[in-house]
Order: C-alpha cells, then structure tokens, then sequence
C-alpha cells in the first residue's frame, strides 16, 4: 500500500468562494477503467459502499444524500460522465467537494481529480490540508481496490490494514506530501512543519 502514496498527485489553493477566502485541498489519480466505468464508481448508490461508505438520499441536482456515520449534503451540479459537485456538512460544518473524470489517452484509464473547498478555521490552522487530504488518501485506495477487484473492498481486511504498520508507514508518507503541497502553496514552513507532525500524530498514534 506505500507505492500507492505515490499514484496520488497532492495540491493546495487558493480560492474565493461566495466571497470568502477559502482552502482547496486538490487530490488526482489515474484509475484502469473506462470513464464510464468510474462514474458509475463514485456516482452509484448501489457501488458507492463498496468502496467508501453506505449511503441513502436522492442522487439528482437538489437531492441530498447521507453517509453513515459521516458527512451529508446536496447535490449542487451534475455533468455525467464528467463531474459533481455537493456541499459537504459534517456537524456545524460546511465545505464544499467537487469529483471531476478525464479520460486518458489510452481509452482505457481515467484521471479522477477530488477538489475539496473549505473556509480555514482554528482546525485548518492546527492540522493542515493533511486534516482533510489523509481522509481522501484512504478513500481513493478504496477505490483502487474496487476497480482494481470488480467486488466490494473487504471490510473486515480494511480494519486490519488500519491497525497494522503499513498503514502507519503510508499515512506517515501520505503526511508528508500533503506538508509539501502547503510548503508550495506558500505556508509558512515553520507552521506547515507543525501541522505535518500534529496529523500525523493523530492518524498514526496506536490507540490504547
């Protein structure tokens, strides 16, 4: 699972959204399949849970959806088999995540580009883009694993992963590509450095 760090390309930016200054954490990576096929991957209510989390709603332009356990929101816009985007609200929060598909030279693979825009709080301030980018570094290999297997990621082997070393190893790795994408974003490199130590030490401490 390391070398996986390395198939995601890792941004930040800068935005203005409805008149705010907002954070943009930028995820890309490559899957082999069809554009098609991928869509149907992040955009299915039956397919959706093999790979992430299950989720109920109405996937239409103004439906909402609900993931267990997670974030809920409304679909904004849709662009089949091109792209999405919803709001994203977890608790008091509200941010925004937009999926756009391009199809590869080859026919054969597709380039998934995750955009997620959020206001910077006190929790940005502490933890960095890494707060929000190590969540969707797992959910991305999910989907590798998905397209990878045509079936349903193993739950019971995904908890296991997450208690093993490896997945120290990666997320400590996948840490520091998200410190480097806020040092060429132009952070402060003594706070991007804190930030990078801070989540790494929350996503990796062995719990008790």
């Amino acid at each position: 699972m390391v070398q996986a760090v390395g198939a995601v390309t890792r941004a930040v930016e800068d935005v203005d959204r409805d008149g705010k200054a907002c954070k943009v954490v930028v995820a890309t990576r490559t899957y082999p399949t069809t554009i098609e096929d991928l869509w149907n991957a992040v955009t299915s209510l039956e397919r959706i849970p093999r790979w992430f989390l299950p989720i109920t709603g109405d996937l239409k332009v103004g439906g909402r959806y609900q993931f267990e356990g997670n974030a809920g929101g409304e679909i904004l816009s849709c662009e089949p088999p091109h792209r999405f985007e919803v709001t994203w609200e977890f608790a008091d929060q509200l941010s925004w995540l937009a999926i756009e598909l391009r199809a590869c030279a080859d026919g054969a693979s597709t380039e998934l580009e995750l955009r997620h825009t959020a206001a910077p709080d006190e929790f940005w301030e502490q933890f960095g883009p890494g707060a929000v980018g190590l969540g969707w570094d797992g959910a991305l290999i999910g989907l590798d694993l998905h397209v990878e297997r045509g079936a349903a990621v193993d739950r019971a082997e995904a908890q296991a992963w997450m208690g093993s070393a490896n997945y120290r190893e990666f997320m400590t790795a996948a840490s520091a590509g998200w410190r480097d994408a806020s040092l060429a974003a132009g952070t402060d490199p003594a706070a991007a450095e804190a930030a990078w130590e801070r989540v790494t030490e929350a996503y990796t401490a062995t719990p008790e």
